[in-house]
């Protein structure tokens, strides 16, 4: 990629900005910033040290991002490792600790020419215990961090494959910090809700200096927002096991609960105190869990139905204009509020992980994260991409990214992998869930599900037919498609079935559905050139397509929500990359302006009104009625919301903008529940093209199900 130079000047100077080291001095512990712009050169190998940085980069970015450019790569970075250089000065402290939040591909560190340790791991955090190669006494010290490329990578750690990316770009593309403490020191929180009794229980790891003794602790709890204190206290832990390790266990009451929820996302923090260290961490009261046998989630303890979008920050990052944003934070808190714009209150961060922060600002704008480790294998398994990799191996990776995010009460499903048949997930499934003591749901992808509590993910690709031959008959695509109630397809029953050939009785998360992608510009991905061909031969100009798209989108959105086959909807993809010029993309998102995340009107009208909480469809799919003809028109009122519903329903059609006849009844539906209602409708007499509009009203926002049709 090829980045114009004012681009990068000003980037340069933006994170200068805001990425200046800063220190955060609590009590005993100091965390300083090591973000900001860092010298950055290349050579062959991890054994080639350079000498000279002759370009500089962005921390947290990617390489692609240096000044003066490196590399200007349109296909795999191979073969190279780039060393990433600073400096920094270091308070004293018994404990001073580097992190690295993430970095690809496999990870050494260097400090003060020393060697100071490395993580093959490319999706989780490296941490080190730098203190012995750290000087304290006001001496600068040098920070030389490399990292190789993907070809590179040993077989036994997980590599990120993704079938339709290219370019697979190196980088420290997390943020990087520098602890300074004492001891006891605290390694770990985690924060378990209980409801119910309005409690949580805190498991605190702990290091100590020496083995023995006592160990003595304070916690307070407050609201986030008001700091209003809600449970304190003191705790004392006898370290009666033979090491420096410590784990504390206790439950707080808390004197008043505020549930957390997407339209509620009510936060709480905790902070721990020892002698020498302390440690703030936040957290949410909330439970999700999948209802046995059932075909929804239940959010603290109530039905949940999640509509939402998917984010593959990884295709992203090989997007031509991506430049910095990933890391601007008010551009990623923007992109999530106008994923609330769409009515989602759920996404999928998909085969693999954005930065951290994107996590806190799911937890507080409110919405449901499934947490997807990068592993996209396909249907042979690990038997291309990941021979060596065994599940003791994967599950200290699921380990690693458990213990970074098991606080944040917007992540609610651990997704163990992306379409792959496979039994190392599953068996890495099992090594590690009892860690998680909130016991959230996991998903493994085209694996059989582990548990009854877990989740199975659907991907009911109906477009798909036309990408690989089909043609629709002439009755048309929708008549094909949609007159049966299919339940969702492409998963574990299809891909794993179970011996006696019975079906999982899983929740179903169906987060990839359509299969008719545009690019930004309006333009046919590789996958969707012949679908745009046979199924919309109509859509000529960008415009065209676009509608096509946006309305069809809403109309399989509409009919997954309403049959209440599935817990879950949503929509691929809300971020993604588009490349509509060679090497072209496959999938993209709905954006027209990346900048300022304006999205396609055709497809705001449209798709946002189908993932409405309350919500319609017009089961019709002819394409032609005969003239003066009288029709049933069965109109379905969805209700995702925990009460009643009643309103009016309006059923008209339209020729142009004049209306020609309509049918007005009052309408309601339970919580959580469907209702379907039939309107005779009588056709016009004119012949010529018209819509069939269902339409109400919910909290001032008019909700419609549309239909084209022909009168002959």
């Amino acid at each position: 990629m090829k980045l114009h130079s004012n681009k990068n000047l000003f980037f340069i100077l933006f994170m200068v900005m805001v990425f200046s080291s800063c220190q955060n001095v609590e009590n005993g512990r100091k965390v300083v910033s090591l973000n900001g712009v860092w010298q950055i050169a290349k050579t062959g190998s991890f054994d080639e040290i350079p000498d000279e940085f002759p370009s500089t980069v962005p921390v947290p970015g990617l390489v692609d991002m240096s000044t003066p450019t490196l590399d200007i790569q349109d296909t795999a970075y191979q073969d190279v490792v780039y060393w990433h250089k600073r400096t920094f000065s270091s308070d004293n402290g018994d404990v001073i600790r580097l992190k690295i939040n993430k970095a690809k591909y496999f990870t050494k560190v260097f400090v003060n020419g020393k060697l100071a340790g490395e993580n093959p791991y490319n999706f989780t955090p490296t941490k080190l215990d730098i203190k012995p190669f750290v000087h304290t006494d006001g001496q600068e010290n040098e920070l030389l961090v490399a990292v190789g490329t993907y070809n590179n990578l040993p077989d036994t750690v997980v590599n990120g494959h993704d079938f339709e990316k290219m370019k697979y770009i190196p980088g420290i593309y997390d943020e990087v910090s520098l602890t300074v403490s004492g001891y006891p020191f605290i390694a770990n929180i985690q924060v378990a809700p209980d409801i119910d009794k309005g409690q949580v229980r805190v498991v605190a790891e702990i290091e100590t200096a020496t083995v023995g003794g006592g160990l003595r602790m304070n916690y307070t709890i407050r609201e986030l927002a008001s700091k209003k204190i809600v449970s304190e206290g003191e705790i004392t832990q006898a370290n009666t096991h033979n090491n420096t390790r410590v784990l504390a266990d206790f439950s707080a009451t808390l004197s008043s609960v505020n549930l957390w929820t997407p339209e509620n996302p009510f936060l709480y923090e905790l902070e721990l105190k020892t002698e020498g260290d302390n440690l703030t961490t936040r957290f949410g009261m909330r439970t999700f869990e999948a209802q046995p046998n059932g075909d929804v989630f239940l959010l603290n303890g109530q039905p949940y139905y999640m509509r939402g979008t998917n984010v593959c920050i990884y295709r992203f990052f090989e997007d031509p204009n991506r430049n910095q944003l990933p890391w601007e934070k008010q551009w990623a808190t923007t992109l999530h509020r106008r994923f609330k714009e769409m009515n989602w209150n759920s996404i999928r961060y998909c085969i693999g992980f954005p930065p951290e922060r994107w996590y806190d600002i799911a937890d507080s704008l409110g919405f449901l994260i499934q947490d997807e480790f990068p592993i996209w294998t396909g249907t042979n398994g690990f038997k291309e991409f990941q021979k060596e990799l065994n599940a003791a191996q994967l599950a200290r990776e699921y380990e690693h990214w458990m213990r970074e995010r098991w606080n944040h009460p917007s992540v609610v499903i651990w997704d163990a992998q992306n379409e792959s048949v496979t039994e190392v997930t599953g068996d890495a499934i099992r090594l590690v869930r009892e860690l998680d003591l909130s016991d959230r749901p996991w998903d493994n992808g085209y694996g059989a599900p582990v548990s009854e509590s877990d989740a199975i993910e659907s991907h009911p690709y109906f477009f798909v037919r036309y990408y690989v031959g089909g043609t629709p008959s002439a009755a048309g695509a929708l008549k094909d498609l949609l007159s049966d109630v299919h339940i969702p397809a492409n998963d574990p029953n299809e891909h794993t079935p179970k011996a006696d050939s019975g079906r999982y009785q899983n929740p179903i998360i169906i987060n990839e559905y359509a299969w008719m992608w545009l690019n930004r510009d309006g333009t046919p991905t590789t996958l969707t050139d012949r679908v745009y061909e046979v199924a919309f031969p109509e859509a000529v100009t960008k415009q065209q397509k676009y509608e096509a798209y946006a309305r069809t989108m809403a109309i399989l959105t509409e009919y997954w929500r309403a049959h209440r086959t599935s817990a879950a909807v949503m929509h691929f993809c809300g971020l993604g990359y588009s490349r509509s010029e060679a090497p072209r993309g496959q999938t993209s998102d709905n954006f027209i302006d990346l900048e300022q995340l304006t999205y396609e009107p055709q497809f705001f009208k449209y798709v946002k009104p189908a993932f409405s909480p309350v919500g319609l469809m017009v089961e019709l799919w002819d394409k032609s009625f005969s003239a003066g003809a009288v029709v049933s028109v069965p109109v379905h009122l969805i209700n995702d919301l925990g009460m009643d519903w009643k309103g009016k329903l309006s059923l008209a059609i339209y020729q142009n903008d004049e209306k020609t006849g309509e049918s007005v009844i009052e309408v309601s539906a339970a919580p959580y529940e469907k209702a379907i209602v039939k309107l005779e409708m009588q056709m016009p007499e004119k012949m010529g093209a018209y819509q069939i509009v269902a339409q109400i009203e919910h909290e001032g926002e008019l909700v419609k199900s549309i239909r084209e049709f022909r009168v002959e």
